[in-house]
């Protein structure tokens, strides 16, 4: 029982690995090559509107780079960027599909098989709050702590500190799901859905004040503020779309699964599909 579960958790996750991928080697990398190309363009010009000779050394050595690369590029005939791009694009894929896996196979493989009873709703429904569960784990609740950085701007706290962070607020949202399901499901049934929801509400509600006490990130760079906060947006919308797609094709793998079951009391095919 258990490897069907995981055999449906990972080919979900395959579809919506593979489905991000596509939209991140199209949409997302062009997105953000166009970030990091305009802040290494503006820093490029801050430091040359100075008078230091640092900023004269530098500007020298960009051209004899520009001019190295385009002799590079005319040995090469042009063919090294095609190809750059294409192993972009597959990468972004490859990498994309082992992110679904991964996704798939803890949350709709093995999460799934032990918390399914008591996740509420139908069939569908635990899918998609399931989903909901591992946004909030694995970006939800570390992004109210360290928001995405655009490329090519600087973080004020070290990688390690920062990881500390996001691992501590991983754990937090998962204990937050956790504990918002189990209320919900208590109060649902002694005092009805709306209490229910309520009451389910108030351990995410704290997330945010977990973020609060958690060291300051503060971040500089020369990207604008708005092309920072549509590059965060992007973001966040790219991993919804991700478990978005990933809980609609969990949710259709299960509808064929129990359609293909046999009679829990006969033991017999469902006779709803067999005619007379």
């Amino acid at each position: 029982m258990f490897f069907q579960y995981l055999k449906r958790g990972l080919t979900a996750g395959l579809v919506a690995g593979l489905a991000f991928g596509v939209f991140m080697a199209f949409v997302g990398n062009p997105f953000v090559v166009y970030t990091d190309e305009l802040a290494h363009g503006g820093g490029h010009a801050a430091e040359t509107g100075g008078d230091g000779h640092d900023a004269d050394a530098e500007a020298a050595a960009g051209e004899h780079h520009e001019a190295s690369d385009t002799h590079e590029a005319g040995e090469t005939g042009h063919e090294e960027p095609a190809v750059s791009m294409a192993v972009t694009k597959l990468v972004s894929v490859a990498t994309s599909g082992f992110w679904g896996l991964l996704f798939g196979a803890v949350f709709f493989g093995g999460a799934f098989y032990f918390l399914e009873p008591a996740i509420p709703g139908t069939a569908d429904t635990k899918s998609y709050l399931l989903a909901a569960a591992g946004f909030v784990t694995v970006s939800g609740a570390p992004w109210l702590a360290l928001p995405p950085v655009a490329p090519g701007m600087d973080q004020a706290l070290p990688t390690q500190t920062r990881l500390y962070i996001y691992g501590g607020m991983m754990v937090a949202g998962l204990a937050a799901c956790l504990l918002s399901g189990l209320t919900y499901n208590q109060l649902n049934a002694e005092h009805g859905r709306i209490v229910g929801l309520v009451g389910a509400a108030v351990p995410l509600a704290l997330l945010p004040v977990v973020a609060m006490v958690t060291p300051a990130n503060p971040v500089t760079g020369t990207v604008p503020a708005d092309l920072v906060a549509a590059f965060q947006g992007f973001v966040v919308f790219g991993q919804l779309v991700l478990w978005f797609v990933l809980a609609s094709a969990h949710a259709w793998l299960q509808r064929r699964a129990d359609d293909d079951s046999p009679d829990v009391e006969t033991g017999l095919p469902d006779t709803d599909s067999v005619t007379a």
